[in-house]
């Protein structure tokens, strides 16, 4: 033994582990600064570079992509590099490519990160590919739209591939009947010049905001939230505005702010491009109160001193109707002054600070859910499911944003990853065509996460795979996406092209070995339940009268005439209602009264388990049956919604 007390054999595994050490820090140091460095990029903005159509738009192409938002950038991309002549159409009267990003001001990303918890890979972004090429060539999760743009169009340009037509007015499908089903063959363009150009290819991807392509083809679809039995509703549309003199000095000021706001509770936050926070926005008394109301300030810093924010919110807005999206512009800029006013009046940093423009385009969130070979559901999402057929991955949280003034919105749940199927992206009823982005076919809720950017351009890189491999294989889509084989093989392709989709396993969790799970599932697929960013169900917490009434009248959308009569007639003389317990029988009585069951008092229960609304499995898994829990009650609307179902 050595001075030191250490034999050479342990010294050197003491030296290994120290460089092991060494080695983790600085790796971890290496993200950390990749983190920061990309956010705080840039400093000085690009010169805008002109986008131009192609000069010869052919009649013929392999594939034609409808649609220049980024979606649509990553499947034209993705279809070129795999050999396909490919035509990108615009169809907005824009200048450049991005879409939302660019001409809807939405310069800051929703972002989908694998969901390991070490320092090394906590950054680790769940959809390479396309997307994260297209990611490294901006300034961070926030950036600035004109680098965004020219990224967009130095991915197009050097594609030899692509042919670009900008600013058709109009572009309708051509399709006809095919072995029962129709099948889209082409486009028919109408050009800024009114001349028209009927264009054949093998497939169309659909990656308009809308699904306009496949609406016109005939391709079914769910609008707003028509599937949780609300057809007439949808999440609100935001102008994004801009605020000029964002100095660095008021910038340090903003992070001052926030900090002491948050109290360390991770709520609100600031980088160096991206701020999230001004709370107190959130009670700003609108002047239209019908149509307006403010969120806390979500904003992205640009390069040349000024900030874009996402915090105006506009309800009853039709994105189907140019003259509705006019006049949400019109409400905008008569709101907008009125909002920076009591901006400064609450926080005087903001002094000096002016309103420098409304985006060209609004951020529409929700309109037309596609009918496809699979919808995705939220329980996929509850329960971080992974699907054979994956071709990209979300894992942002629910994110249902206001539907009225009088709504605040909700975090369903915050799942740590899913898959999206390819079935995802094959419409019923219709052949030869793809559907990405937004539009694509997920029920409303797992909209909410699915919805962004990351998973949209993932999708938009499989769909231009997918062209390719069914010309090679003279499949349609809907072949393709039967086929374990063939989707295989797709997922080989789009490995190659820097994609990683490989299988995974996420342990369940709690909730899901919850004696009440059944409940909570369906409870959460009916809109009935959020968990929040924690997925924090409560379900052993007592629940009380009024929640009981609430969930129940709730339930009454989903079949008004079996639910005619009303819950809310039982606790009509109880004072207090959401601090009373309720009871397994009180219960029972509430959903009598909802069906309109002629059942004799004190026989409530006896009553509904003959007629076969609640299940005597329910009953015995109930541990109190004087004072119910939340998981309780959803066990019992299960019942209610399942009987309801079978009678249909």
């Amino acid at each position: 033994m050595g001075k030191s007390g250490y034999s050479n054999g342990n010294l050197r595994g003491w030296i290994l582990v120290i460089i092991a050490v060494l080695l983790v820090a600085a790796a971890g140091a290496a993200v950390y600064s990749l983190v920061v460095k990309k956010a705080g990029a840039g400093g000085h903005r690009q010169a805008l570079v002109e986008v131009k159509s192609s000069k010869d738009i052919k009649n013929n192409y392999d594939v034609i992509v409808v649609g220049t938002d980024p979606e649509g950038v990553a499947a034209a991309v993705s279809a070129a590099r795999n050999g396909l002549k490919t035509l990108l159409v615009e169809t907005r009267n824009r200048d450049v490519l991005g879409g939302l990003l660019t001409e809807g001001w939405l310069n800051s990303i929703d972002m989908n990160y694998e969901p390991t918890k070490n320092l090394i890979s906590k950054h680790d972004i769940m959809n390479k590919g396309i997307f994260s090429e297209w990611y490294g060539k901006i300034e961070g999760d926030s950036f600035d739209v004109t680098t965004a743009a020219n990224a967009f169009y130095e991915l197009v340009s050097k594609e030899k591939n692509i042919d670009l037509l900008m600013k058709a007015k109009a572009v309708d499908p051509i399709t006809a009947a095919a072995g029962g089903a129709a099948k889209v063959s082409g486009v028919t363009v109408t050009k800024a010049d009114g001349s028209k150009q009927a264009i054949q290819a093998n497939s169309v991807i659909d990656a308009t905001q809308d699904g306009d392509i496949a609406a016109a083809a005939g391709v079914p679809f769910t609008t707003g939230r028509e599937d949780l039995a609300d057809p007439k509703s949808r999440m609100a549309v935001t102008a994004v505005f801009r605020l000029n003199n964002i100095t660095p000095e008021r910038w340090k000021q903003f992070g001052k702010t926030i900090a002491a706001e948050d109290k360390g509770q991770g709520k609100y936050g600031i980088n160096e491009k991206s701020l999230w926070g001004f709370d107190k926005m959130q009670e700003y008394p609108a002047v239209n109160k019908e149509r307006v109301r403010m969120r806390g300030l979500n904003g992205g810093l640009q390069n040349d001193n000024t900030m874009l924010v996402n915090a105006l919110q506009i309800f009853n807005i039709d994105p189907f109707d140019p003259k509705s999206r006019e006049e949400a512009r019109k409400i905008a800029e008569d709101e907008l002054p009125h909002v920076l006013a009591y901006l400064k009046q609450q926080y005087a940093e903001f002094e000096g600070v002016e309103l420098a423009g409304i985006a060209p385009e609004l951020y529409v969130r929700e309109s037309r859910h596609m009918q496809g070979e699979y919808r995705l559901s939220i329980i996929d999402l509850l329960e971080n499911r992974d699907q054979w057929d994956r071709i990209a991955f979300g894992g942002y949280p629910v994110d249902i944003q206001r539907t009225s003034p009088k709504d605040n919105g909700a975090v369903v749940i915050d799942p740590d990853k899913y898959a999206v199927p390819f079935r995802s992206l094959v419409p019923l009823k219709v052949d030869g065509l793809l559907v990405v982005g937004r539009a694509a076919s997920y029920d409303t809720l797992p909209h909410g996460s699915a919805r962004v950017v990351p998973v949209g351009m993932a999708e938009g890189e499989a769909a231009g795979a997918a062209a390719k491999l069914a010309q090679e294989q003279n499949a349609t889509f809907r072949q393709m996406s039967a086929s374990k084989e063939t989707i295989a093989k797709l997922q080989d392709i789009l490995n190659k092209q820097g994609m990683d989709l490989k299988p995974f396993a996420i342990k369940a969790a709690p909730y899901m070995e919850h004696k009440s799970y059944a409940g909570l599932k369906t409870a959460i697929t009916l809109g009935l339940s959020t968990g929040g960013y924690k997925n924090e169900f409560e379900l052993d917490k007592p629940s009380n009268q009024q929640r009981m009434v609430n969930v129940l009248e709730g339930m009454r959308k989903f079949n008004p005439a079996a639910m005619a009569g009303s819950a809310a007639a039982v606790i009509s003389g109880v004072k207090e209602p959401q601090k009373q317990p309720v009871s397994l029988d009180s219960a029972a009585q509430m959903i009598a009264s909802l069906l309109k069951q002629n059942i004799p008092q004190g026989k409530f229960v006896e009553g509904l388990q003959a007629t076969g609304f609640i299940s005597k499995a329910t009953v015995d898994s109930i541990s109190n049956k004087q004072e119910l829990t939340n998981g309780d009650a959803y066990m019992l609307i299960n019942d209610v919604y399942k009987q309801l179902k079978t009678a249909k």
